[in-house]
């Protein structure tokens, strides 16, 4: 059997108003076997119906700086930055 990479021939196709039918069966049956169903209007291939990628869950990003930094001196006193403004009453 010829396989090119665009376009896999074993695949199954099925008519689009057969796929608005029965969609969420079509979703589940992909998700369970693992192989992409080809939907197809007049004839001509629309769109393919691929399982999505095993994807990593991200850990959360709270804490994710932790023991990356080092406090020096005083982090809750003035800075200083306004001695030099002049406040009139």
């Amino acid at each position: 059997m010829v396989q090119l990479l665009w376009y896999n021939l074993d695949m199954k196709e099925i008519p689009a108003t057969k796929f608005k039918a029965t969609c969420l069966a079509v979703l589940a049956e992909v998700e369970r076997t693992r192989k992409p169903v080809r939907v197809t209007r007049f004839g001509k291939a629309v769109v393919e119906i691929t399982p999505a990628r095993n994807v990593r869950k991200r850990k959360s990003w709270i804490g994710c700086m932790r023991g990356q930094m080092e406090i020096v001196g005083d982090i809750v006193g003035p800075i200083g930055a306004f001695d030099n403004w002049k406040v009139e009453p």
